[in-house]
């Protein structure tokens, strides 16, 4: 399912990324947070898929079910 996230510290300090890219689930999700959409990401970057982008929300959900999870200060610079 995740297969096309993967992590390396020899790229961008072992963020997670779609495999084979530089690009990182953390910008994939700001982008959609900012409203982007989907399609708009697969015309800005054309190694991208639909799937892969999907891949990254999936990861992200699941690292948000760990036992941990960091909780940032509400502020406004955030929304």
């Amino acid at each position: 399912m995740l297969a096309m996230i993967e992590s390396n510290p020899q790229i961008l300090g072992g963020k997670p990324v779609v495999a084979g890219t530089r690009i990182s689930v953390e910008m994939l999700l700001d982008a959609l947070g900012a409203g982007e959409t989907i399609d708009d990401l697969v015309d800005q970057h054309p190694r991208l898929t639909k799937q892969d982008i999907l891949d990254a929300i999936k990861f992200a959900a699941e690292a948000l079910r760990a036992d941990v999870v960091r909780v940032w200060p509400t502020s406004e610079s955030f929304f």
